[in-house]
């Protein structure tokens, strides 16, 4: 039976991680290892993250609550952090404010998984931006491609991190470059897919919403040096020409859609 790692990292984030964590209690998958990341915070985080602790395992579902608190040098650290204590099959992260878009969002994962002649790399999705209360928004632009390659990033993060389940036999020899304090994730996916298709790991499209996630993350509020680490990162795995090239792309769709 496939086991999932999702992974939370959160830091004073009180507000948002309510959501995250009823979402993951909901699962209606049992082989469910929730794997907490807090930076030592100072609200009231670790509070609700222990009470959601004794709610898991008093409701008897399977799931497995481990809980990591302490201070981190940013979200990328805290994301290797899950990575070096994940037990799964696969990995998630749902950060604090995303969520699953239905409960039974790792139902249908793990039947993709078991469908395949090769258990994948990747497994892959949609997801839908969100308030916070929970209302739908908007679709994502950037649409999930039926077939994903390493190289289909070159035309953007065609696929949210939050709807991106890796192989954690890939995810032990490939850990987030905190050189990058805003696009490490874009970084990551790259690499990992690359990594996948050497091992001839098929990336598979679910064809399912995987995950709601809430608007304006820390990506969009430092738009301008996210935007510059990934063209760095563009022109370190696609060359600079073609980071070039793909970036006025980038500009001219922009100016057409307003």
């Amino acid at each position: 039976m496939i086991k999932f790692t999702v992974a939370t990292c959160t830091f004073n984030a009180a507000k948002e991680l309510p959501a995250t964590l009823e979402s993951v209690l909901g699962q209606e998958y049992a082989e469910v290892e929730h794997l907490i990341i807090d930076g030592a915070s100072k609200d009231d985080s670790l509070d609700l993250i222990l009470k959601y602790k004794r709610q898991s395992d008093e409701a008897l579902n399977g799931h497995d609550v481990r809980i990591i608190s302490e201070p981190d040098r940013g979200l990328y650290d805290a994301m290797n952090k899950a990575l070096g204590n994940a037990t799964g099959d696969y990995i998630l992260f749902l950060n604090a404010g995303d969520r699953f878009h239905s409960t039974d969002t790792l139902i249908t994962i793990a039947d993709v998984c078991e469908q395949s002649d090769t258990l994948p790399g990747v497994v892959y999705g949609h997801t839908d931006i969100v308030d916070a209360q929970g209302h739908f928004l908007r679709k994502r632009r950037l649409e999930p491609p039926s077939d994903l390659h390493w190289t289909s990033f070159r035309y953007g993060m065609l696929v949210c991190h939050q709807a991106f389940f890796a192989s954690t036999k890939l995810t032990a020899a490939c850990k987030y470059d905190t050189r990058y304090r805003f696009s490490s994730d874009f970084d990551w996916c790259i690499r990992l897919m690359r990594m996948a298709e050497e091992q001839r790991l098929p990336l598979v499209n679910s064809g399912t919403i995987i995950a709601d996630y809430l608007e304006g993350g820390m990506t969009k509020k430092n738009h301008r040096r996210s935007l510059w680490e990934r063209f760095r990162i563009m022109s370190e795995h696609y060359g600079f020409l073609s980071a070039i090239r793909n970036h006025l792309y980038f500009v001219l769709r922009a100016v057409i859609k307003r």
